[in-house]
């Protein structure tokens, strides 16, 4: 393309060849952040291996979007593959923030461009100019095989969570000598690929780190916020802030990537599992009482009340229920009897609804691991995301109060959570969404498989029948 003398783009394509700065600069008519600079001009230079680390909202996608248009503009015959662990994460962030920058090129430079679903290209020749989207899954790991042609880029965006198989899969595809590796995300997990072209392999990749606490386009407001949610000596800040690895000996009960994971998933409801409620019901001023529910695989919602008495919470909750038809209702609401929860439990009972009180300070079903069943639970949910094939709905809120108790080990060896009151301490809200969440994991429904039990007593000891997860 650049070699024909009648083509009317070739001083661009001579302008901005070698300088994807400029080409920002002048063709997007933005400026970009210093890092983004010494980024692009990273990839100008034929860098094989690039990886970037950082927090949130540091402009990573932009970077990654600008340096994709660019390459595929200026490069002939190119192929660019982005990829991400999920369809959300690759639809959603990248390649969406990839089509919004395509629509800031001269209508001179869009016209030899065509965007679709899940593709871009260039128009005149579609099948050797383009930019794919492929998603990075470990059942499929030949998603990114065979992508072979004079210039190849491979961006893989949230790169924690892409599956060591991908990487190995795609070595191939990246062997030439025009083959460059792009990884960026939030350093989620302090092992794995990722991980490892900022240490082990350090020096044979190019990488930053980059920090909200440094970027100009992250706001002093997010940055405090993010300091009292999750506190500032915590992982979860040293991932979403300032861009740093999670702490080897981390002692989060639940990791920051898990939760993550598992908001960004697609995974359908089993109608044929029975729905299970949680209630955390609020005991000081400041706490909600908070009810979650759960169908199988997937926690449908959490539903917030506070300033309730609890004759009002038990009215919210039958009024809840007496909404929905027979075959949504819950086949048990889960509810910590500690205190005061003991009356909503009785009440609820009276009222006819599959009420079961749930006290979470008993002895565990696996006495000689957990120091009771509240620990037990967390662990189960834990768990449950683990499996990778659950779903947590899209709740900020939640997300905080999932990473943010800690967890130790006794003198006898058992593993103990973080009480509220030990939150509180730390200057962290009441966990009760979290608490609710994990309450749906307490009874015989929730362990069931699809929703062939039958309806058992609800004064069966709990504590005896919490031996599986759907």
């Amino acid at each position: 393309m650049t070699e024909t003398k009648n083509n009317p783009f070739k001083n661009f394509l001579l302008r901005f060849r070698d300088h994807p700065v400029d080409f920002v600069k002048i063709v997007l008519k933005v400026n970009p952040d210093p890092w983004q600079a010494e980024f692009l001009q990273a990839v100008a230079r034929g860098e094989r291996r690039i990886s970037i680390r950082s927090g949130h909202g540091t402009g990573k996608s932009t970077a990654a979007s600008w340096a994709m248009l660019w390459f595929l503009i200026t490069r002939y015959p190119c192929k660019i593959v982005v990829t991400a662990p999920t369809s959300a994460q690759l639809f959603d962030a990248l390649f969406a923030e990839c089509k919004r920058w395509m629509t800031e090129l001269s209508p001179q430079i869009r016209e030899l461009l065509e965007a679709k679903a899940d593709r871009i290209m260039l128009k005149a020749s579609p099948t050797e100019a383009f930019i794919s989207c492929r998603t990075s899954r470990a059942e499929t790991p030949e998603a990114l095989q065979g992508v072979h042609s004079d210039n190849v880029l491979l961006v893989c965006d949230e790169a924690s969570g892409i599956p060591e198989s991908v990487f190995e899969s795609a070595a191939g595809s990246m062997s030439g000598e025009h083959a460059s590796t792009i990884l960026l995300g939030n350093p989620t997990r302090s092992s794995g690929f990722f991980f490892d072209t900022h240490h082990r392999m350090a020096d044979t990749w190019w990488t930053r780190k980059v920090s909200c606490v440094d970027s100009p386009r992250v706001s002093e407001e997010f940055i405090t916020e993010m300091k009292i949610r999750y506190g500032e000596d915590s992982n979860a800040y040293r991932v979403r802030v300032l861009g740093e690895f999670p702490l080897r000996d981390d002692d989060t009960a639940i990791p920051l990537e898990l939760v993550e994971s598992a908001q960004d998933r697609d995974i359908e409801i089993d109608k044929d599992v029975n729905v299970v409620w949680g209630l955390d019901v609020a005991r000081f001023g400041s706490a909600a009482s908070a009810l979650a529910k759960r169908q199988g695989k997937v926690i449908k919602a959490v539903q917030i009340w506070r300033g309730l008495d609890l004759m009002q919470l038990t009215g919210a909750v039958k009024a809840e229920y007496d909404a929905l038809e027979e075959k949504d209702r819950p086949a048990e609401i889960l509810i910590d009897s500690i205190g005061v929860g003991g009356g909503v439990v009785d009440r609820l009972t009276e009222l006819g609804l599959p009420a079961i009180g749930i006290n979470t300070a008993e002895s565990p079903s696996m006495k000689g691991t957990y120091f009771n069943l509240r620990a037990e639970l967390w662990f189960k949910v834990k768990a449950f995301l683990e499996s990778r094939d659950s779903r947590l709905p899209k709740d900020d809120k939640l997300l905080a109060e999932l990473v943010s108790p800690r967890y130790k080990f006794t003198s006898s060896g058992k593993m103990q959570i973080e009480s509220k009151d030990q939150m509180r301490k730390r200057g962290l809200p009441s966990p009760d969404r979290a608490d609710a969440v994990c309450l749906c994991f307490a009874g015989q429904a929730a362990t069931a498989l699809h929703g062939t039990q039958t309806r058992t007593s609800w004064k069966t000891p709990i504590k005896r029948n919490i031996s599986g997860i759907v």
